[in-house]
């Protein structure tokens, strides 16, 4: 392996570890955190900001409620609103958190279940088992 090779590290191996608790600090991030910080010191614009952030997430929530008994991706909405909402509050973030990993376990469900289709279609159209005369 060159030097020039990525090299995605596995379980195990030398700096798995480290790398996993590499900070993840951006530019963007660090000018975004020394702004709030600003923020936090003033608490007239503090209290603004929370209430801001308040308003937005809840709305996004609420559009992604509406949004999920129609086609397309009313609950990503929601879980985007109830992420935006828990950058301010725990609750949000754990309640967030919580529907993320069910979404998730709903989608492999679901890639099973499809999986298990397509077999079983496969199965029934090629009854030899794949071998022809």
């Amino acid at each position: 392996m060159s030097i020039h090779d990525p090299r995605i590290l596995q379980p195990g191996d030398d700096g798995y570890e480290a790398a996993g608790a590499a900070p993840r600090i951006t530019k963007s991030r660090s000018a975004a955190a020394s702004a709030r910080e600003a923020i936090r010191r003033r608490p007239k614009l503090d209290q603004a900001y929370r209430t801001g952030v308040k308003v937005v997430g809840g709305t996004t929530v609420g559009l992604g409620v509406v949004l999920m008994p129609l086609p397309g991706p009313g609950t990503l909405i929601a879980l985007g609103g109830l992420a935006i909402l828990g950058t301010e509050s725990e609750r949000a973030k754990k309640l967030n958190r919580r529907g993320v990993d069910l979404a998730k376990r709903a989608a492999s469900a679901a890639h099973a279940r499809r999986d298990a289709r397509r077999a079983s279609r496969a199965e029934r159209n090629d009854p030899a088992g794949g071998a022809q005369a």
